[in-house]
């Protein structure tokens, strides 16, 4: 069984759909109507109570089916019961409805009586489900839909089903059943009378009986068309129709229920006549049994009048039904009896039908009520073409006819005598009504011709080829005796001239000779015959003006309501041919003797000749000035203090003396109304409105000011005055604005009003005139809030049961439209205006009851218009006054506000129709006003409008959207349904920006983001699921749909985003979300390399074999990534190739690339920000453009020319539109991608640990970005956000190779788990390296982006180098994993060859596009920016580190950048102007060459050192200027803040160390050279260079070398070793490096025993780093005191005796002693190494033994705590320490290595003095030499225990050498 809230969704998504519906959705309509099928049959039949149930329930276990047993307590219980007795419902039921009520809106903590009403409002809502379900389903068959026609039919059979079942009798019941007062229908005397509906709103139960009646109503309408009517159903309705007649009182809806059973009849009995349906063969025509029976019911009077109106009606149809049968049945097939009894009752009926004038009761109590006027349109329609079709019939037929012809003759035989229109006295005295009526008036034929005007005033459509109507025109129009036939007459005409066919046949009609006495040329003659009275009146003196009839009157009056009426709906070319002499109109407006309702018609035909021509508009003009009233302002009414001198008769005279006493102000409304439409059409608005200020002053003062206290005959001219005012206003208001230009306006003022003087009028101006008077809160703004504040219940009344309901709602739409437009301006001027005039909100604000007046019309509904001012103002509102939410709940209209805004927002979603303007989208206004009050102080508007607690600190709220009808959860329920996409795509769209912007909100953020995240909603993977991953609508078929659709996705990615990022994890709910987003976004699954080879072409079969064969789900993110693969549109197309005429080709550029063209709102911001073209704004400027062009050529613009012109607007037009939506959909398609990049990023950088395939989703996510971006379709916006990303995933694919391998599964870690790092397969590196050369080499490229490709290129070569972690030497590795390998191919040179094929491949790959690639690299590296240069130098160095046979050496060769490169070295300037962005990278780009020249070197060894210095490299170096900085102060302490000091080290370290390196490596030449030439040129440069910059090679010597700086000691390093290098060729030492270098020794050799410091330190790791760098800077001073002694025959003194290690270093040698000394210290610190080296390797071995607290010590003890938290589990934690340890053996084995060779110098030092036989202490120096021997001995004894397996490394070179030298030492002994 299908819901009715099922079926009707069903129905709605199927039929209301913009698109035709699917099979899909066809199959399921069906389905669903075909389960409904009983309910429907039994319409709104329910189980009545029963005993047995109600015992059940008061036992408080109930079972409900398919379901288990229920608990009540006592309040359910009675609820229940309740519930029961009061809707008549079987108690199971009711149960069921508490169930459902508590689902729906959740009852915990609510009243029961609130409950009670709850749960009745879900059975209403169940019911109105059904009625309107079977209502839409007859609407689709009787309407055009625009459905298929299979799917109408079959709609059609089960409806036909269903009637024929008993659906209409059960309808017909239910109407009459529903209004009697007992519990099935409105209610018994006990029962509740209110419910709450699903909106939470309180509503009469009556009221929403009523509306089902009427829905009821419409569906016997309907179905009567769907089906005919049986004799039986006829009778029925009929009696219905009696019976609700008889209680036809005020109630709006019950004339609507009445009107629905009369026209049920009329149709019944007119389609069975004419047979509309060709397949259905009449009922009732064939049933002569049911005439007679029916013509008897017919003829039976009635006592009540009203009743009796309503039979006349039928009557009417009965007749024409009749009549219809005579002429359709074969005269064969009917015995003359029964001919002449129909014929009968068809005259009887005609008899009563005209006597009692049922044309006049169909006027006066239904076409020309105010139900009849607000019922559906639809149905109106309906009725209006039934009416049509039975007038139609009855006119046509000769029977009628003749009755017809009879009824005119007696009207027309009924003379009443002409009587004036009233003297003008009378018409001041009030004695003469002109309006008044007689009896003729009520003539039958006056009534049938007012009938049929009003049948086609409201379808005017119905006129088209009815030949009837015309040929009854031309009968009615002959003839006329008296002038109230006359008037009856035109009127028919006016309203047949209601489109341009009308029109034109009308004026033909007038214009020819059809008629003898009625045409165009007596309307003329007429006015001309008077205008000459008068004015012979005038010329005679002493005469009165002729007296006007009454006759002449009304028939001017009805001729010129026919003549505006042609003119209005004229063909536009025509109607400038038909009436060129309009001054007659003009020439009776000045005259007292005229009726000022003839004036008034003057005035409303003149008006409708201004859009004639613009030449008929200044015509007008002129003639208006001339024949017109004139407006003089005199004092204002209120002002009694001052009369005028003499009395003028001028329009003030004729409103407040004339029309006053009248009360009637035809001529007052008709004067204003055309100024209006003249004013309008003004162009020029250079004096800002000041010429008509005389205009402003008569309405503002006289008509406006008191129109409250006016008394008025007909309530509808109170309101037509109102209007014409406030559309003057309004035009003011928004034809000309006010700014500083007026900032002395208000003190003008206040100046002139202390002087007791009034304000001049020719100074004043209306357009500020209105805005001080709404800044003071004066006369106009109170006359506006009078007609505002009476509220939006008043106005729902007064339209729903007044005639003149319209206009005062359009009284009330423009009283707002003027409250925007004054809020709009106020703000310019209200701080020069202050304290005089204040701006609006502080006025309203002075009385709460006008804001709240004000804000709550978004509740009608009835007026779109009026919802969007009320919120509008809202908006405005809201941004000014910080406490509007606390006045709204001060004054108790809050909770109705949050209602009344939920469901205008909820009405919205439900629209079937498109709203194209934004603009005027309430829904869009209503999400936009929240959106923007989001960030302003709480509690704030969308705080209230959301239903946050408001009461409290917004932030701690706890969101409960079931719980409470907002705003809130109408945009849940719109994102949960997600209906009609097509319709509410911006809806949608701004319905998750909503949720976006208040998540990243701090204050409203915990409360929304708790919300979303929780299992009831499932928000972020639910729409992940149906937004996200959904096919992307087509461009051609709805672009706009497409442009929001990726703004959907962007907001919804950007949401996702912000979860995962700022999510609590310690929360259950937060992590379960970021848990399933993950898991939705990338997936299951887990691979062995982390590829998936049958989704990645990218590798080879080759490779596949290396990859292995895993296997990964498919994940989401990459969907989404392949919906914005698509070309971006094209933006770029010029307007001139949209224009087929070259004349006006650079029109539209001039417009809009003009700055004073441009600035004045050609371009406005759409609603998402996008700068778009204003269309209508390009449409006027266009013509503005085109009018001065033909003006500036001096040509006549002929009509082809005109043509033309239109005809390139609209193509230019058509090209704007389509700029605009090409412009947002490639803002659009940015703005995904944008959000794309960043829940990429941040799950990538954040939670990328909570999955498991880590390094295939990072390959994946890197892959799919390079291959977009170097795609052609792929625009430079979205490679730079791609290409971020691309960065970001390389980044996490190296920080993958530190962390814990994710495919771990037991507690146990080995080696090989940091050995076997987790490396892509070569076949995925390949592929990576391929698409990012594709992607630099793009077509559209830009130097920004290509940073960010050079960057991820030198990332992924990083990538490729660090196979394995550098800091582990290889040696260790093997030993570490000699126990655990067991298999072969995890053999550690299987990995050395894979990373030898990896770089091999890269080369082969760079090598094939090796010209393009370096053209570009090099033309950055020269041309570009400081910056791109920068890393283009970078990215040189990258290749030739994997550079092979030297093809990139010589490819930079002989294009001769290198020597460019030393040229832009040697011309460096650099000006000391302090810390400069542009010196800073101008720095930069030299660190980058100086690093390019020293990979050369290292790369290329002696070939490539050489090649560089054959460029004068040191020369080139030498004479930079970055070199001869001073250096200020301590250049070595960095400082946090940025200053002078830090910058200066920075300059040293990007200029003085890269400098020093490159030195450094040209001294390898020194050791290799072979020929002695080549050496002496090498040293000598460098020395050249040493000489040249002895002060930065003396202040680094200077330094102290005890600071743990890494810095500071490869400085030191890098000068000792070149000095070590090259220095010893010096012959003279007049620069005292010498002496700087042994005091260096010295310092260092003489150091305490632990110079080499141990694991106990603190930050042990930093200090292994110095205590290596400490080893190699003594290696360094070794090596250069073993080159002095064994090439310059340097021989060291044994000791300098007692006082050597205190004397001054500076003046002495080292000693040997001293060499022993150190040698000793080297033996302590070798063995410690070694000692502490083998530890660490036990404990990796023991890790999975170690406890946690072992384990944690090790960790604190060797790992920084940036990588280690103490919340990880044992198995990562294990594996930290031992990544740790090895890092530390890896220092400790360096350490070893330079102490090792260290140890060797010496020794060598030592045995070169000992060998030498010339080296003979005296003899006062053996006892020294002696104790040095004894020294030396344990030392060397100590140094051959050294143990191999501990150090590491083969000691048998060392020891054999130690040996000799213990030899000789012992020798030297004994001598």
């Amino acid at each position: 069984m299908v819901s009715p809230k099922q079926l009707l969704s069903v129905i709605e998504s199927t039929i209301l759909g913009r698109t035709p519906p699917t099979a899909a959705q066809r199959l399921e309509l069906i389905h669903a109507i075909r389960h409904s099928l009983p309910s429907l049959k039994t319409l709104l039949t329910y189980p009545p109570p029963r005993p047995a149930d109600r015992a059940e329930v008061q036992s408080k276990e109930v079972r409900l089916p398919d379901a288990g047993p229920i608990s009540l307590d006592d309040q359910d219980v009675q609820i229940a019961i309740k519930l029961s007795d009061d809707l008549h419902l079987n108690e199971i039921d009711c149960v069921r409805l508490l169930v459902s009520a508590n689902q729906e809106c959740g009852l915990l903590g609510r009243e029961p009586f609130e409950i009670y009403r709850l749960a009745a409002g879900l059975w209403y809502t169940e019911r109105r489900d059904i009625l309107t379900s079977i209502h839409m389903l007859l609407r689709a068959v009787v309407l055009d839909q625009g459905l298929e026609a299979d799917l109408v039919s079959t709609i059609q059979r089960y409806l036909e089903d269903l009637i024929a079942a008993g659906l209409r009798q059960r309808i017909v019941s239910l109407i009459k059943e529903l209004k009697r007062e007992d519990p099935t229908g409105l209610g018994g005397p006990n029962s509740e009378s209110y419910i709450l509906d699903s909106r939470g709103a309180l509503v009469e139960r009556k009221a929403v009986i009523s509306r089902e009646r009427l829905i009821l109503g419409h569906c016997l309408v309907l179905s009567i068309l769907v089906e005919r009517a049986s004799s039986k159903d006829v009778k029925d309705i009929f009696f219905a129709l009696r019976e609700c007649a008889g209680e036809y009182s005020g109630d709006s809806l019950k004339h609507q229920i009445v009107y629905s059973l009369l026209f049920s009849l009329v149709i019944a009995f007119i389609s069975d006549a004419l047979r509309t349906t060709p397949d259905k063969a009449p009922v009732l025509s064939h049933d002569a049994s049911f005439r007679h029976d029916f013509n008897e019911i017919m003829m039976a009077a009635g006592n009540d009048p009203l009743v009796e109106g309503f039979v006349d009606c039928v009557r009417l149809a009965w007749v024409v039904h009749l009549i219809l049968v005579q002429d359709g049945n074969d005269a064969k097939e009917i015995t003359p009896s029964t001919l002449s009894n129909d014929t009968k009752s068809v005259f009887s009926c005609l008899e009563i039908v005209f006597a009692n004038n049922v044309f006049q009761f169909w006027l006066d109590k239904i076409l020309r009520s105010a139900a009849y006027q607000n019922d559906d349109e639809d149905i109106i329609y309906v009725y209006n073409a039934y009416l049509h079709k039975l007038m139609t019939c009855f006119l046509s037929h000769p029977l009628a006819r003749d009755k017809v012809k009879e009824t005119k003759e007696k009207a027309m035989a009924m003379l009443s005598p002409y009587r004036t229109a009233g003297t003008h006295n009378q018409m001041i005295e009030g004695s003469s009504h002109p309006q008044e009526t007689y009896d003729i008036g009520l003539q039958p034929f006056v009534s049938l011709l007012e009938f049929v005007s009003e049948i086609y005033r409201k379808e005017p459509e119905l006129l088209s080829g009815n030949d009837v109507i015309w040929t009854f025109v031309k009968f009615s129009g002959e003839d006329h005796t008296n002038f109230q036939t006359l008037v009856a007459f035109l009127k028919m005409l006016g309203t047949l001239a209601c489109n341009p066919e009308g029109s034109s046949k009308v004026f033909e009609l007038l214009q020819g000779k059809t008629f003898r006495s009625i045409g165009w040329s007596t309307l003329f003659e007429c006015l001309s015959i008077y205008e000459e009275k008068f004015k012979q009146s005038l010329q005679t003196p002493g005469a009165l003006l002729p007296e006007f009839q009454e006759g002449d009157a009304k028939a001017l009056v009805a001729y010129l309501n026919v003549l505006k009426q042609v003119v209005e709906n004229g063909n536009p070319v025509e109607r400038k041919n038909w009436f060129t002499d309009i001054e007659p109109l003009f020439k009776l407006l000045s005259y007292e003797n005229v009726p000022p309702y003839l004036k008034g018609a003057l005035r409303n035909a003149i008006a409708s000749f201004v859009h004639v021509s613009p030449i008929m508009k200044d015509t007008i003009w002129r003639y208006l000035e001339q024949y017109d009233l004139p407006v003089v302002v005199g004092p204002n009414v209120g002002n009694a203090g001052q009369t005028m001198e003499t009395q003028v008769y001028d329009m003030r005279y004729e409103l407040n003396e004339i029309e006053a006493r009248r009360e009637q102000y035809p001529s007052t409304i008709s004067f204003i109304n055309l100024l209006n439409i003249l004013i309008a059409e003004e162009r020029d608005v250079s004096d800002r409105g000041r010429r008509f200020i005389g205009i402003f002053r008569f309405i503002y003062d006289h008509v406006f000011s008191p129109f409250p206290q006016r008394a008025y005959a007909d309530l509808s001219e109170k309101w037509q005055l109102v209007i014409a005012c406030l559309k003057h206003f309004q035009m003011m208001l928004s034809m000309y604005g006010v700014g500083e230009e007026d900032s002395d306006a208000a003190t003008d003022q206040s100046q002139i009003s202390f002087m007791g003087h009034s304000s001049p009028t020719h100074m004043q101006l209306p357009v500020v005139e209105v805005m001080k008077d709404f800044m003071s809160g004066k006369t106009l703004f109170r006359n506006i809030m009078g007609i505002v504040l009476p509220g939006v219940d008043f106005l729902i009344t007064e339209l729903t049961n007044q005639t003149y309901g319209k206009l005062l709602e359009n009284a009330v739409l423009l009283s707002l439209e003027i409250m925007i437009l004054v809020m709009e301006k106020d703000s310019s001027v209200s701080d020069f205006w202050r304290p005089l005039y204040q701006p609006l909100d502080v006025i309203l604000s002075q009385d709460h009851n006008q804001i709240v007046a004000l804000l709550e019309y978004v509740r009608y509904d009835f007026q779109p218009q009026i919802q969007l001012c009320s919120i509008k103002i809202l908006s405005i509102l809201s941004s000014r006054m910080l406490g509007l939410s606390q006045l709204l709940l001060k004054s108790n209209t809050a909770n109705a506000l949050i209602e009344d805004y939920a469901a205008c927002l909820e009405l919205r979603s439900e629209e079937c129709q498109v709203i194209e303007d934004s603009s005027v989208d309430p829904g869009v206004l209503i999400m936009q006003l929240l959106i923007d009050n989001i960030s302003r102080p709480s509690p704030n508007i969308t705080h209230l409008l959301l239903k946050f607690d408001v009461d409290s600190p917004v932030e701690r709220t706890l969101l409960q959207p079931k719980f409470h009808y907002s705003c809130l959860k109408v945009i849940l329920d719109i994102l949960e349904k997600l209906s009609k996409p097509d319709i509410n795509a911006l809806l949608h769209e701004f319905c998750f920006q909503l949720l976006y912007d208040l998540c990243v909100d701090p204050l409203n953020s915990a409360p929304t983001m708790d919300l979303l995240s929780t299992k009831k909603y499932q928000f972020f993977v639910k729409h992940l699921k149906s937004v996200g991953v959904a096919p992307l609508p087509e461009r051609s078929c709805s672009q706009a749909l497409r442009i929001s659709s990726l703004h959907q996705r962007a907001w919804l990615l950007k949401l996702l985003a912000l979860e995962l990022h700022s999510a609590d994890m310690t929360d259950c709910n937060h992590r379960e979300a970021c848990q399933s987003i993950l898991t939705e976004l990338f997936g299951f699954g887990r691979t062995e390399f982390g590829i998936d080879h049958d989704s990645s072409p990218y590798i080879s079969q080759n490779d596949t074999k290396i990859a292995g064969n895993g296997q990964i789900s498919k994940n989401k993110v990459l969907e989404l990534l392949g919906i914005l693969q698509f070309e971006s549109p094209d933006i770029t197309l010029a307007s001139s190739q949209f224009v087929s005429n070259l004349k006006y080709s650079s029109l539209a550029e001039d417009i809009l690339t003009n700055p004073t063209t441009s600035g004045r709102g050609i371009y406005n911001h759409s609603e998402r920000g996008d700068r778009l073209i204003d269309m209508s704004c390009f449409r006027d400027r266009l013509w503005e453009k085109f009018n001065l062009y033909n003006s500036h050529s001096n040509t006549i613009v002929s009509e082809a020319d005109l043509n033309e012109i239109r005809d390139t607007i609209q193509q230019l037009l058509r090209w704007g539109w389509k700029y605009n939506k090409n412009l947002e959909e490639q803002a659009a398609q940015l703005h995904m991608l944008t959000s794309w990049s960043q829940i990429v990023e941040v799950s990538a950088s954040q939670r990328i640990s909570l999955l498991e395939n880590r390094s295939d989703v990072l390959f994946q996510l890197l892959d799919a970005s390079l291959n977009f971006s170097g795609s052609p379709d792929c625009s430079l916006k979205m490679a730079h956000i791609l290409t971020q990303v691309a960065l970001t995933c390389m980044a996490k694919l190296r920080d993958e190779r530190f962390v814990i391998p994710s495919s771990l599964t037991s507690d146990a870690v080995t080696c090989l788990d940091i050995i076997m790092t987790k490396q892509l397969p070569n076949g995925a590196c390949h592929s990576i390296l391929f698409k990012l050369i594709l992607a630099i080499l793009r077509h559209e490229s830009s130097e920004a982006l290509r940073r960010r490709q050079y960057a991820l290129l030198l990332s992924y070569f990083q990538y490729c180098r660090h196979m394995l972690d550098s800091d582990v030497p290889t040696t260790i590795l093997q030993l570490l994993s000699a126990d655990e390998q067991e298999d072969e191919e995890l053999d550690l040179e299987k990995i050395d060859k894979d990373q030898a094929e990896l770089a091999h491949a890269n080369f082969a790959i760079l090598r094939k596009e090796d010209q393009p690639i370096l053209n570009l690299v090099i033309k950055d590296a020269t041309q570009g920016s400081e910056s791109v240069k920068t890393m283009s130098l970078y990215v040189l160095d990258a290749l030739i580190c994997i550079d092979h046979e030297k093809y990139f050496l010589n490819q930079l060769d002989k294009r001769g950048f290198l020597r460019s490169c030393f040229m832009g070295i040697s011309n460096f300037s650099y000006q000391d102007g302090g810390p400069s962005l542009d010196s800073m990278q101008r720095l930069c780009t030299l660190e980058a060459g100086l690093s390019l020249l020293l990979r050369i070197s290292h790369k290329y060894g002696k070939s490539g050192t050489q090649l560089l210095f054959s460029m004068s490299s040191v020369q080139h170096i030498a004479s930079c200027k970055a070199l001869q900085l001073p250096v200020k102060g301590n250049f070595w302490r960095l400082d946090t803040k940025m200053g002078k000091n830090s910058f200066d080290v920075d300059k040293q370290r990007m200029v003085v160390a890269p400098t020093l390196r490159f030195l450094f490596s040209l001294t390898s030449l020194v050791d290799t050279s072979e020929f002695f030439e080549m050496k002496n040129v090498v040293v000598r440069g460098i020395v050249e260079f040493i000489k040249g910059h002895q002060l930065l090679f003396d202040q680094i010597l200077q330094e102290d070398i005890s600071d743990d700086d890494e810095l500071k000691m490869e400085l030191i390093n890098l000068v000792v070793g070149i000095l070590s290098k090259v220095w010893p060729y010096e012959e003279t030492d007049e620069y005292g490096f010498v002496q700087g270098l042994f005091g260096m020794i010295i310092s260092l050799f003489s150091r305490d025993p632990d110079i080499f410091s141990s694991l106990q330190s603190i930050r042990s790791e930093i200090r292994q780093k110095v205590d290596v760098s400490l080893s190699r800077l003594c290696f360094s001073l070794s090596s250069y005191l073993y080159f002095l002694v064994t090439k310059k025959s340097l021989r060291l003194q044994v000791s300098d005796g007692s006082t050597y290690y205190h004397a001054s270093a500076a003046s002495q040698q080292p000693t040997l002693a001293l060499l022993v000394f150190f040698l000793g210290n080297l033996a302590t610190a070798l063995e410690k190494a070694a000692e502490e080296k083998y530890l660490l390797l036990n404990k990796i071995k023991d890790i999975n033994e170690l406890s946690r607290q072992e384990v944690d010590e090790i960790i604190n003890l060797f790992v920084s705590q940036d990588y280690a938290s103490s919340s990880e589990n044992i198995q990562k934690r294990r594996y930290i320490a031992m990544v740790g340890m090895c890092r530390i053996i890896g220092h400790r084995s360096q350490l070893i290595t330079l102490i090792l060779l260290l140890a060797q110098n010496l020794m060598n030092i030592m045995l070169a003095h000992f060998q030498d036989s010339s080296f003979n202490t005296p003899l006062d120096a053996k006892e020294d030499l002696h104790s040095l021997c004894g020294e030396l001995i344990p030392v060397l004894e100590r140094l051959e225990l050294v143990n191999e397996d501990k150090a590491g490394h083969s000691l048998k070179v060392f020891r054999r050498l130690s040996r000799s030298l213990k030899e000789m030492t012992i020798q030297k002994l004994s001598s």
